[in-house]
């Protein structure tokens, strides 16, 4: 026998509801549950300074440790340094980073939104490439490792830890490989601060501009309303 169909009316309504609702919470923040990277594009012969930021732990618990493994095609890494974390640095042969751990002073809270960073130089052989740096975000309890990478044809999307990527294009002059002076240095000195303004304001909004997450929600929205039509025709039907 159907459960559903004994139900009351009003039971029905609040199930329908209530599971369109959480689909239209929990697909933004599934959505926005990623470590990320700014910007997502560097110039080859070029240094980028790198941001990776991540506003969650690990199904909740803190994080004590992120881990950033430097690709090849990154001829130096310098880490930037930033009151409560302590660096270390794994060094390959030549002297270049291979991996820079970042670890806080405290370990970072669930729900609060963290940033480290470092300067990195792309080589001018990875020009028209794009590079992944994985992350292994280590917590108080257990840890996530954001290595996935998409094969040709798959959905970034559809990853369940995917790693932040920079796309590299050609190389280019002084001024846009960041040896810009006078009113070009200030101009990028503005799209950076701009930059970090939406992110602060993304971050105390809670929401993700990422547009998969609006469509998910717009479905979870759509299976609520739909849920509510059944139980009002049903309803109809009954009397």
């Amino acid at each position: 026998m159907n459960t559903l169909t004994n139900m009351s009316p009003t039971r029905r309504l609040v199930i329908g509801a209530t599971a369109g609702l959480a689909l239209v919470l929990a697909a933004p923040l599934a959505a926005s549950a990623h470590v990320h990277v700014t910007p997502e594009t560097a110039s080859a012969g070029g240094t980028e300074p790198l941001t990776f930021s991540f506003s969650h732990g690990c199904d909740g618990s803190p994080t004590t440790a992120l881990a950033v493994d430097i690709p090849e095609g990154v001829g130096n890494a310098t880490p930037v340094v930033q009151g409560g974390w302590t660096i270390t640095r794994e060094l390959g042969a030549d002297g270049v980073p291979t991996r820079v751990v970042y670890t806080p002073d405290t370990p970072v809270e669930d729900g609060l939104k963290a940033t480290v960073s470092m300067d990195a130089l792309f080589t001018e052989a990875t020009a028209d490439t794009t590079l992944a740096f994985p992350v292994t975000q280590t917590c108080a309890e257990g840890e996530t490792a954001w290595t996935q990478i998409a094969e040709d044809g798959e959905d970034p999307h559809d990853l369940d830890a995917p790693a932040p990527l920079v796309e590299v294009g050609d190389a280019a002059d002084d001024a846009d490989a960041g040896h810009a002076t006078g009113a070009e240095g200030a101009d990028h000195a503005t799209h950076e601060s701009a930059e970090a303004a939406a992110d602060t304001e993304e971050a105390a909004s809670g929401t993700s501009a990422d547009p998969v997450a609006r469509w998910l929600a717009a479905g979870g929205l759509v299976a609520g309303i739909a849920a509510l039509a059944v139980v009002l025709v049903r309803g109809r039907r009954r009397a």
